[in-house]
């Protein structure tokens, strides 16, 4: 019999990206608005759903403040912000979550693979940054799926590559839960204490179902602990 696999998301998941896009939909969202905005507010676009995306959510804020910027101008900003010249860009903020040893205890039970929002070869190159002796298979990124999360097809593409092995999704939004529940997947939520809207993410998981919910993938051993 195949080998269980956790799924993980990659963003709130893998890394922490407090320094790196939301900093950035902050940043971006200044540039065209003049107004900076708080982790809380850009954490409620979040809850609310629909708005994996980081390009679309720093278009539709920027818009929303009645400023007339077309979509390419914004994500163009974004991406300056977010790669720089390859050495200040503020995708080398991230932090790697998981505490030495923890993930490779976990691959010695789980196949690993990962479901991103954000596109594949940036998934692979903080892979590679942070992990390079872990395999992920297969990645999908945003590139790969015709329809984004909260749609299921990127989980059903890993679920067809593994033909038969349980699966569990891991993710910290509630996009990804409802990506998990419309794949059939045991999602489990990560809900950091340190979220400006803790409780209310919490509940938003326990609405969709969630397997468990934990603060951090640091966490996750103890919940297939028998």
């Amino acid at each position: 019999m195949s080998r269980p696999i956790l799924i993980f998301d990659m963003d709130g998941v893998l890394v922490d990206v407090t320094e790196s896009y939301r900093e950035t939909i902050a940043r971006t969202v200044e540039h065209f608005t003049g107004r900076r905005l708080a982790p809380a507010e850009i954490q409620y676009f979040k809850n609310q759903g629909g708005w994996n995306d980081d390009w679309k959510l720093s278009h539709h804020i920027v818009t929303e403040a009645g400023v007339a910027a077309q979509f390419e101008e914004v994500k163009a900003h974004f991406q300056t912000i977010f790669h720089g010249n390859g050495t200040d860009g503020l995708m080398l903020r991230e932090q790697w979550v998981a505490r030495p040893g923890t993930l490779e205890k976990l691959n010695r039970q789980f196949g690993f693979a990962l479901f991103t929002g954000r596109p594949k070869w940036e998934a692979e190159f903080t892979l590679r940054r942070f992990a390079p002796e872990l395999v992920f298979s297969p990645i999908v990124g945003m590139d790969e799926v015709k329809r984004h999360k909260p749609d299921p097809e990127g989980l059903l593409q890993i679920l067809d590559a593994n033909a038969g092995a349980k699966a569990y999704y891991v993710g910290d939004t509630v996009d990804d839960a409802r990506c998990a529940r419309a794949a059939g997947v045991p999602f489990i939520g990560i809900a950091s204490p340190a979220n400006p809207t803790y409780v209310d993410l919490v509940f938003l998981f326990q609405d969709e179902g969630s397997y468990a919910i934990v603060d951090d993938i640091n966490y996750l051993e103890e919940v297939f602990a028998v």
